[in-house]
């Protein structure tokens, strides 16, 4: 198969990318000019890099020739900043990723696989765990792209065939995620903890999610592609909710050190408590998490460790 993935030198597209290389498949990466490679580095020379501007049409039609199957992992804006320029977010996510799919069609794409936020599309739970079924009433202009994203993708299916996959994935983290970033609670307090700076903690510590190891989330991005199914929706998560205090305590002990933490004004994006029941993806997938925190957690502190 030839895939093309979107944002492939990232966090988690570059654990895709690896994988899909170990997998015998012709990989194409779609990134930003100069970007970082860094995580790239092991296959560099296995897989061909496409360098353009998501919102050019040309940029797009170009990464796309020869594709049988996309990974779509880019997003240009995070969640909270989202709400400040709505505008921008429909301009550069939601306007891009229409021209991609109606691209897609006239190139003869077969398939889409899209990264949905399982954190920002629900919105506040009346009943936990979430299932696919459940209400979607998001706080952010980023949850209401991702779902508008989503009922585009089945449009796009139902008028010309051009399959699709959507998974509503938890809060990822693992190896290669920026330390020094503005998403990723586990990354940014590891980055903190190893350089000694306090912890700072939006409101007082009980907003709970669910956390998602990179290999587990890379292992059902795979069967996403590979599988075919009538069903095309899957959350994918650990199942199993952390608050942030209990991140931190966690944090503090596979890292043997302790950190001051800060709290700080609650934000109007989270939700209080968010974790996915992934049953479907076990069902239809074949796929559940193998990785519990606390082991993710003591892989991604010697990373850290060896690497930052």
């Amino acid at each position: 198969m030839n895939y093309l993935v979107l944002g492939g030198a990232g966090f988690i597209g570059s654990h895709v990318v690896d994988a899909l290389v170990v997998s015998g498949h012709r990989v194409r990466v779609f990134e930003r000019p100069a970007c970082e490679l860094d995580n790239l580095a092991a296959v560099l020379d296995k897989i061909e890099l496409c360098y353009g501007d998501f919102a050019n049409v040309e940029d797009l039609a170009e990464a796309l020739e020869d594709i049988d199957l996309v990974i779509h992992l880019v997003s240009t804006i995070l969640p909270a900043p989202s709400n400040l320029n709505p505008l921008y977010d429909i301009e550069t996510n939601l306007k891009s990723t229409v021209n991609l799919l109606e691209l897609a069609v006239k190139k003869g794409v077969k398939k889409v696989v899209f990264a949905s936020s399982g954190g920002q599309v629900y919105g506040p739970a009346s009943v936990l765990p979430i299932v696919e079924e459940s209400p979607t009433e998001p706080l952010s202009s980023y949850g209401i792209i991702k779902l508008t994203t989503e009922k585009y993708l089945r449009l796009f299916y139902h008028l010309h065939g051009l399959d699709y996959t959507i998974l509503r994935i938890a809060n990822p983290y693992g190896e290669r995620q920026k330390i020094g970033g503005a998403q990723g609670a586990v990354a940014v307090f590891l980055g903190r903890i190893k350089s000694g700076e306090a912890i700072e903690i939006w409101g007082d510590g009980t907003v709970a999610r669910d956390y998602l190891y990179i290999g587990d989330l890379t292992k059902a991005i795979l069967l996403a592609c590979e599988k075919s199914s009538v069903v095309k929706l899957f959350n994918i998560g650990s199942g199993q909710p952390y608050s942030l205090n209990e991140l931190v305590a966690l944090l503090e002990e596979v890292s043997g050190r302790k950190v001051p933490v800060l709290y700080q004004e609650n934000r109007a994006c989270d939700s209080s408590v968010n974790f996915l029941d992934c049953n479907r993806a076990l069902r239809y997938l074949d796929w559940e998490p193998q990785v519990d925190l606390k082991n993710g957690l003591q892989r991604t502190w010697e990373w850290v460790l060896a690497n930052v």
